[in-house]
């Protein structure tokens, strides 16, 4: 990946996005690192292009804090103050921590590869931290809101069968702890039959989930009432052409259902996930069991559902106990 740099400028704020990124040898340097990761099996064109944005601005903004375009020599000396400083015009230009940590760590992995080709010794990140990213807890749905939603949602279909699939699907994602992803994934073939069913979720690992009896029986309801035939190859779960169904018509379809069940807003198929695990939780079950149904691949992920759990417990105490009225 060929990267040129700009001809500087001009003078003041408007001539600073001009600025020459870097010197040419570091641009190389970039260009040679970026077609790597390019190369790599399950490189995303869209990861690729986040990568080169973020390395551009920083070298941008190197070139206005330093006074030139900075070369390997240039990239040692750096300080972590220089690095601080970095990160303060990226919060002051309003960007997201999560979105200031993912560049940080762009230029994380290209700093290493240039340390690894002997280009520079050392380096100021190493003694930057990421910004903390904040901490997201589960919103599940109550068990009386969860059941209203897998029951209600064929009422806003008016061809009986897509009521049908709709329900069979809102009835995997709250029965089985199931992405929507990985729900709308299944082929004919998978067809859930007996106790359990292999699920095939992120990087391809796989999971046995044990089935309740409303889960296979919502299914073969609308298996029978689906006007396509649906072969071991074919989506089980299709959209009114026949094709595979979009998890767009089932957000949408779980958006509807919110004025009219009083659902929140984080109300969403996804949410019907985190009930599924909520729910389990709260009636005795292990995280560990939990982490393997899900498909976490870190038990820490798993644990936020006790936060749920605590915060709920901490609700009741405030409304029930004499000295929180």
């Amino acid at each position: 990946m060929r990267l040129k740099p700009a001809r500087p400028g001009g003078s003041g704020e408007g001539a600073a996005a001009a600025l020459v990124p870097a010197a040419e040898e570091v641009m190389a340097a970039l260009g040679a690192w970026l077609d790597h990761h390019a190369a790599l099996p399950r490189s995303s064109a869209h990861t690729i292009a986040a990568y080169r944005q973020d390395l551009v601005a920083f070298l941008r903004f190197l070139t206005g804090h330093l006074g030139e375009p900075p070369d390997f020599a240039a990239l040692e000396r750096l300080t972590p103050s220089d690095i601080r400083a970095y990160l303060a015009r990226q919060r002051a230009s309003g960007l997201a921590a999560a979105s200031i940590a993912r560049g940080l760590s762009a230029v994380r992995g290209f700093f290493r590869s240039l340390e690894r080709d002997h280009r520079i010794q050392g380096s100021a990140l190493d003694l930057v931290r990421a910004p903390r990213l904040p901490h997201g807890v589960p919103k599940p749905l109550t068990r009386p809101a969860a059941l209203a939603a897998v029951r209600e949602v064929a009422a806003l279909s008016d061809e009986p069968w897509v009521g049908l699939r709709d329900v069979a699907v809102l009835t995997l994602l709250y029965g089985c702890g199931l992405r929507l992803g990985e729900a709308l994934a299944l082929n004919g073939r998978d067809m859930p039959a007996g106790d359990a069913m292999v699920i095939t979720g992120k990087g391809n690992k796989q999971r046995l989930v044990p089935l309740l009896p409303i889960v296979v029986e919502a299914i073969a309801a609308y298996r029978r009432a689906c006007p396509f035939a649906i072969g071991a190859n074919d989506p089980l779960f299709v959209g009114q052409k026949g094709k595979r169904l979009d998890p767009a018509i089932v957000q949408k379809q779980v958006r509807r259902l919110r004025p009219l069940l009083g659902l929140a807003p984080s109300a969403t198929p996804h949410a019907l996930r985190h009930s599924f695990a909520t729910h389990l939780l709260a009636a005795g079950g292990d995280l560990r069991t939990i982490q393997d149904l899900l498909g976490h691949a870190s038990l820490s992920t798993t644990q936020r559902y006790t936060e749920v759990d605590e915060a709920r417990l901490l609700e009741i105490y405030d409304k029930a106990h004499p000295r929180a009225r």
